[in-house]
């Protein structure tokens, strides 16, 4: 457990309430805190939100630390697109995890932040420090990273209220009809857990998938918006459709892992709001080798050129979804 901390309250009133103003952090947050048993009042831990505190109490409080494990060899390095005090903006390579888990044995994102020295926020606790959002271990591009826990609980409300966002690219094995909007609901598959599926009592789920360039070769460049952050989303959607990502073999694409070797998914413009300053921030996360160099030797190139123009790409979704 980190370092606790202690104030006398000026006041009297609810516990979450009062932590929740001193602290300037969400109830949500607080009431986490207290029911993970990190606060205590004249020195005995409290476990109800709703536990009245009397004007000069004694309250104290701590932030859960990442569990530490075991030391891994962190030989890789990640592009930063961009970094101040309060976030930190990365372009994640494919095949890279973005946080520990008791599977997964290799280096991940958060060993490689942790490696750096970078500050992060201890809200998620255990060990996704300073992940706001995630990607797949396969799917590239803009991850955002909050080093402080205000920049966290900021951001997460962004995700939330979806003034965060982000526009993915995606190179698929059949062209769409035409744009297209998918809600069904989504969660893990009865005959397979490695698999998400459409199923009748899953989390609600919601894509929209616009066209942007198709080869002679039958594929086609398209673009994906998220409103809600389902594991797999743009590939379960996808598959409703009858399309599937390049290398997908997943969820249905034909192919020999030699020829295309990870999934074709980017998180090409990642777009939120500073949560200190306010300023309203985008940031472009550049394809990767693999990527461009399939789009350079199967597409037009005045086509990709015109598909991959940033300001071009949000214009696909200007109708109302």
């Amino acid at each position: 457990m980190s370092h606790t901390d202690s104030f006398q309250s000026e006041g009297s009133g609810r516990l979450d309430k009062i932590l929740s103003q001193t602290l300037e952090v969400s109830r949500n947050q607080i009431e986490k805190l207290i029911k993970d048993g990190l606060v205590s009042v004249n020195g005995k831990v409290v476990s109800k939100p709703s536990f009245k505190v009397a004007e000069g109490d004694a309250v104290a409080y701590a932030f859960k630390e990442a569990e530490k494990r075991e030391p891994v060899d962190v030989d890789f390095d990640v592009e930063v697109l961009y970094e101040d005090e309060h976030l930190l903006v990365v372009n994640k390579p494919s095949g890279l995890v973005v946080h520990p888990a008791p599977s997964v044995k290799e280096a991940t994102l958060v060993d490689w932040l942790v490696q750096k020295g970078i500050s992060l926020s201890t809200i998620s606790g255990e060990e996704r420090h300073g992940i706001v959002h995630r990607i797949d271990k396969e799917t590239t591009g803009a991850l955002v990273v909050a080093k402080t826990n205000e920049a966290h609980e900021k951001l997460s409300a962004q995700l939330q209220d979806k003034s965060m966002g982000r526009y993915y690219l995606a190179l698929i094995d059949h062209p769409l009809k035409e744009d297209t909007i998918v809600d069904k609901p989504i969660g893990r598959n009865p005959n397979n857990r490695l698999k998400m599926d459409v199923v009748p009592h899953g989390k609600a789920a919601k894509t929209a998938f616009a066209k942007l360039a198709t080869s002679p070769h039958d594929t086609e460049l398209i673009t994906a918006k998220l409103f809600t952050g389902r594991t797999h989303q743009i590939r379960v959607h996808l598959n409703t459709l009858g399309r599937h990502i390049l290398g997908d073999d997943l969820y249905g694409f034909k192919s020999k892992r030699d020829k295309i070797p990870r999934v074709y998914l980017h998180a090409y413009l990642l777009y939120l709001t500073h949560p200190k300053t306010g300023e309203k921030m985008e940031f472009v996360a550049p394809l990767f080798e693999d990527m461009r160099h399939y789009l350079t030797k199967y597409f037009m190139s005045e086509s990709i050129e015109d598909a991959l123009d940033p300001s071009r790409l949000k214009t696909r979704f200007a109708v109302k979804v």
